[in-house]
């Protein structure tokens, strides 16, 4: 065994704990590889990975979303244009650990700071869907080429969603109350107070109980749900409704992710429980991506601050995305898992 893969199965996938917790269920007389034990060990383990996981996580990437201040933020992306722009936007996005409903006002601000609409739906579609903490959650429950793939293809969607918008010169579908100035315009922003080393620590930790008492539901509800799926629901069903033979599989999860209001923290449990019942990678993926960045809350939140046209046309771009990187994952996914 090399170093990345003992560091790999100590630290991230804490096989050990899922170790501890089949000895324990085993002790406490639950017979093993039941369905009630399956379930039971999915949930515990995957309960208390996740949220040690996470608070380190969130904590590292709050950190550094601290150098990117909402004004940094603005100042950054006015500097580009075009493609590039959108690029930047959909990268600033990923050091942004918010939902997708928490993401809008952001879009707002960055809107009436004067920045491009295409470049702000880049940030608008980026933020939920990729992140620094998810990264690597997605690398302790599948591997590093997948976590690589989702963000790739997940930033992939957030440039073209973003560039077509404003080749479709889409600005004037945003409601007139966003487009207003606002008091405290970039160029009178000044710079803002630098934050010490101890400053953002204690960001960061602030980040983590913010961010933890926002998901935690969520967390359990999808860790119980996964629990279900991998100890209860028979793996042919699973495979018939959602295997790779069933060429709408990939819509299916599409259409049944997005009335769900979670983010990535609360889908993964879900995903995993998925993979490992046997269905495509694909799936997966255009499931956890129709959950994040198009949930109907957010749909809902946002349909107050742009006009029906430019609503349907950033779903349509954003949901094409979804089930091309479905089909083509489900098609090619044997290269990463």
């Amino acid at each position: 065994m090399n170093i990345w893969s003992w560091f790999s199965d100590m630290f991230l996938k804490m096989t050990w704990l899922s170790q501890f917790f089949e000895w324990l269920f085993q002790s406490l007389g639950v017979e093993a590889d039941s369905p009630l034990f399956d379930g039971l060990v999915f949930f515990f383990y995957d309960v208390i990975k996740i949220f040690i996981l996470l608070s380190i996580l969130i904590f590292i990437s709050s950190y550094i979303q601290s150098y990117f201040t909402p004004e940094k933020t603005q100042a950054i992306l006015g500097k580009f244009k075009g493609v590039w722009a959108n690029t930047i936007g959909a990268l600033l996005g990923t050091v942004t650990p918010f939902c997708s409903c928490s993401s809008i006002p952001i879009f707002i601000g960055f809107t009436k700071a004067g920045l491009p609409i295409g470049v702000t739906f880049s940030f608008l579609i980026s933020s939920p869907l990729v992140d620094l903490a998810s990264i690597l959650l997605l690398a302790t429950i599948f591997n590093g080429w997948v976590a690589l793939a989702y963000v790739v293809t997940g930033l992939i969607i957030a440039i073209i969603g973003g560039t077509l918008i404003s080749l479709f010169k889409m600005d004037q579908y945003v409601e007139d109350f966003v487009k207003e100035p606002s008091p405290m315009m970039m160029t009178d922003l000044g710079e803002p107070m630098e934050m010490t080393k101890k400053d953002r620590v204690n960001y960061g930790i602030a980040q983590v109980k913010e961010v933890i008492n926002k998901v935690w539901l969520y967390v359990l509800i999808g860790v119980g749900i996964g629990a279900i799926i991998h100890g209860y629901i028979p793996q042919a069903f699973i495979e018939m409704v959602l295997g790779q033979d069933n060429p709408f599989s990939v819509v299916l999860a599409t259409l049944v992710g997005i009335p769900m209001y979670a983010d990535i923290f609360g889908t993964l449990p879900i995903a995993e429980a998925l993979i490992l019942k046997g269905v495509g990678l694909g799936t997966v993926l255009s499931f956890m991506m129709a959950v994040t960045a198009l949930s109907l809350p957010s749909i809902v939140m946002l349909k107050k601050v742009v006009k029906t046209k430019l609503l349907v046309t950033f779903v349509g771009i954003v949901t094409v995305g979804i089930l091309l990187v479905g089909y083509l994952f489900n098609a090619f996914g044997y290269l990463f898992i």
